[in-house]
This record gives structure tokens, sequence and C-alpha cells, in this order.
């Protein structure tokens, strides 16, 4: 059975936890998304432990922000590790992301655009103008134009970014929730089902799964789930 297009949210509290929630869920989802936190505190051997002997495909959220030479070094310097996605900030600008792009080439760079964590008032105090998709749509059509291959975007505004990209780019949804869970610190937030059926391709669930008493189950169900609403009997 094909896996389902997830990437689960890694944030444990140490090494151990985060190659067991890996095991459990990598039967049912086809990616683990390693953070800042659980790689700063471990360092590389964060990807091969919860990477195991299954194969799944790691994406590395570090979101480089940085000068162009300094984000070229370090996306250089983590792409020796394989993962399949990094993200770098949208806001880095069009160098910035091109850098990356190129002293990455055999990883998915994917730029992130506004994260779910900002309300519409956020933007405003940081001097994002206009609603949030209206930022995001900007955004995104910069990273592509400089090279970026997937792009981070909200659940709510994956369906304009989408219009505004075109089928060849990889929209990955943070901010996506099974119904009935607590939305925690998200802001802009929908269902898996309602996520793709927008038009996203892989969908970032971390809390929900790992939280639950038995991720593996969970990360089943969610994915069962999936397979109903894309093909209804």
């Amino acid at each position: 059975m094909t896996p389902a297009p997830i990437a689960v949210a890694l944030d444990a509290p140490d090494l151990e936890t985060a190659a067991r929630w890996a095991a459990l869920v990598t039967p049912h989802v086809s990616t683990v998304k390693v953070g800042l936190e659980l790689y700063l505190r471990y360092g590389p051997d964060v990807i091969a432990s919860v990477r195991g002997a299954s194969g799944v495909s790691v994406f590395l959220d570090l979101k480089l922000h940085d000068i162009p030479n300094t984000v070229a070094g370090a996306a250089r310097a983590v792409s020796r590790l394989r993962p399949a996605i990094l993200t770098v900030h949208a806001t880095g600008g069009p160098a910035m992301i091109r850098a990356a792009v190129d002293a990455a080439p055999h990883t998915q760079i994917a730029a992130v655009t506004v994260l779910t964590s900002l309300s519409e008032a956020d933007l405003g105090s940081i001097g994002l103008t206009g609603p949030a998709d209206d930022a995001v749509r900007r955004l995104a059509a910069m990273a592509v134009d400089a090279g970026a291959t997937a792009l981070v975007c909200s659940p709510n505004e994956v369906a304009a970014v989408r219009s505004e990209v075109g089928p060849g780019i990889t929209l990955i949804t943070p901010g996506v929730r099974p119904a009935g869970t607590d939305t925690q610190d998200q802001a802009r937030v929908a269902t898996p089902e309602q996520a793709l059926a927008d038009g996203a391709d892989l969908l970032v669930i971390g809390r929900p799964i790992t939280a639950s008493p038995d991720p593996g189950a969970t990360a089943a169900a969610v994915a069962a789930a999936l397979r109903r609403t894309a093909t209804p009997s």
C-alpha cells in the first residue's frame, strides 16, 4: 500500500523518542520531518536515526535565512545527509533562494512563505502588506522564479498558490489538523482531506499523531481517511 502524503513532525524531547515515533509511522506515511530544535540538539546523527532501515524520506525543516553565501554553505553542509527536502525562508529573497538551490542540487528546496502561526494582525506588525493570501502569493511567485521547486504555505492559501504557480511545484502545508483536534499554536488550519482537495501535495502533521497514545495507529487512521477521500466508493 502506498504511504500517505504526510510528513510527520518529529518534535520529540529526545533522539530515542524521535526514532521510535519514526519507526511507528513510517509504514503509513511517506515522510518524517526533523525540525530546528531536534537538529540543533543532536546534529547530523538525527537524520540516520529517524531514517532507520526503512529509507523513509526525511524533510529537514531548518528554515534557513541569512545572506546568500552563508545559506549556500549551510545548504551544502546538510546536503551530504541526503534530506529529500530542505526549507529556507522566502523572505530571504531571490538571491538567497537561488544560492540554496545551487548548493544542494539533489535536495528539493522548499521556500517557506508565511508561517502558519502568524495572523493577519501579525503580518501587518512585521510589514507584510495585504491579506495573508496576497503576501503568500507574492512570496511564492518570487521563490519559484528563483528556483525553488517546493513551497510551504498554510492550507488557507494553498488553492491560491496552486493557481499562481501551476502544477509543477510541490505544495507543503503545515497547520493540518484532523477534525476534532486542538489547533494549538496554529492560526490558519484545515483538515487533511480539505488541504489535499485544495491542491496540497504533502501534509505536515505533528502533535495530533505524535501526542496520541498510539502514533502508529493514529497515522494509519489518518492515512486510511485520506485514501477513502481520494477514491470514494
